[in-house]
């Protein structure tokens, strides 16, 4: 092993992934910095989510095999991913079964918010289907409350009550009732809701990395999406007509081919941002990605006409996801702590210093000439 020196060194240098391969830790990207990655996770989940619709939307014209491209992105996921940490390009620590088992409800969310979304779409139009799922934020207000979390600030509940309101009026002049129907777009807002509360959980308590969730995730996923494979029938058609379209197209194999890694990207980011962030951020993201995916295909791809109450709506949305992002802003500035005037003697030994400033060994041994007690290794805590 180095010298104490050179640990101590590399830890300085941000050498995370040498740091992660000797004391199996996993590299945690928020280590950074917290405000500015906060920003950069919400940001680049809403446009990897935005090119995602739009690229799943050109696949799909011409593919009609929703389950199979899903189980395809599935696959390339969990592939692409086990052989960057075989060729040490990215830390991940051995796959435990232990894990696997706990993760496995997430998986089950996931996969069932996928099924039941697409079933829905049989019975509800576009734009209704879009304001269903847009109730999400205030259904992780609502669990959040049930499950023990603490209280969000009364600016933040009323901003989601208005980005909810706006997106329910958009959708008013579509409004067409099928009860079967709903309750499945409704039963996908639930598991989508757990979904992202697991991922929250996950990141902040087992001390994963986004790209260990994600591999967990698309693993465990398989043996779901083969089972609906199975029960649908389609494999046996969906296989052929994929490599005959592909065979005939190019374009269309690009298309495919960035679909499978854009999975990747819309996955990883979607984890951080749960992680770094809250799973309301999250789907307060997801709500407003909607609204600009909306208006840029009113402007820019034509075949969509609005009313009144669309406009209204869109509008309505905005400023209660304008009024949300200053609330949130607020509220972690309220949390910042302010420096003292003059230095003190007094040397701060709480659990966040110590988590953060301290490198533990495998053996329980600390690097440094500090007389503490060794301590297991935590992650640092998830910003609010």
């Amino acid at each position: 092993m180095r010298s104490n020196e050179n640990e101590v060194a590399s830890v300085k240098s941000g050498d995370s992934s040498e740091m992660g391969r000797e004391y199996g830790r996993p590299s945690m990207p928020w280590r950074l910095s917290g405000p500015w990655l906060s920003g950069l996770a919400a940001v680049s989940y809403g446009l990897a989510s935005m090119a995602m619709v739009f690229l799943n939307k050109g696949v799909l014209t011409y593919y009609k095999f929703s389950i199979t491209l899903l189980a395809l992105q599935m696959i390339a996921t969990t592939a692409l991913i086990y052989l960057g940490g075989k060729l040490e390009w990215l830390v991940m620590r051995p796959f435990s079964t232990a894990t696997a088992r706990r993760l496995l409800p997430l998986s089950f969310f996931y996969n069932a918010n996928v099924a039941f979304a697409l079933a829905s779409l049989q019975g509800v139009n576009i734009p209704m289907y879009i304001a269903l799922k847009r109730l999400t934020p205030m259904a992780v207000l609502v669990t959040g409350f049930f499950t023990g979390k603490s209280k969000p600030p009364l600016q933040v509940t009323l901003s989601t009550s208005l980005i909810t309101f706006g997106c329910l009026i958009a959708a008013l002049g579509d409004f067409s009732f099928d009860f079967y129907a709903y309750a499945l777009a409704l039963t996908s807002v639930l598991c989508q809701t757990f979904y992202l509360l697991l991922v929250e959980k996950s990141g902040a308590e087992q001390g994963m990395s986004s790209f260990e969730l994600m591999f967990y995730n698309a693993l465990l996923s398989l043996p779901f999406l083969g089972a609906i494979l199975l029960c649908t029938n389609e494999l046996p058609h969906s296989i052929p007509l994929l490599f005959t379209k592909c065979a005939a197209s190019w374009s269309f194999t690009v298309a495919v081919i960035t679909s499978l890694v854009m999975a990747i990207v819309l996955n990883y980011t979607m984890f951080l941002c749960t992680m770094v962030n809250s799973a309301l951020t999250t789907t307060i993201v997801g709500v407003l990605k909607g609204v600009f995916t909306t208006i840029f295909g009113f402007f820019f791809l034509g075949g969509v006409k609005f009313q009144l109450l669309n406009v209204t709506g869109l509008a309505i949305n905005s400023a209660g996801g304008v009024w949300y992002s200053i609330a949130k802003y607020r509220q972690k500035q309220a949390k910042v702590p302010s420096s003292p005037v003059l230095p003190t003697t007094h040397l701060d030994r709480s659990s966040d210093s110590q988590e953060t400033d301290r490198l533990i060994e495998p053996s329980g041994k600390e690097i440094g000439d500090r007389d503490e007690p060794p301590v297991s290794f935590v992650e640092p805590p998830k910003p609010l």
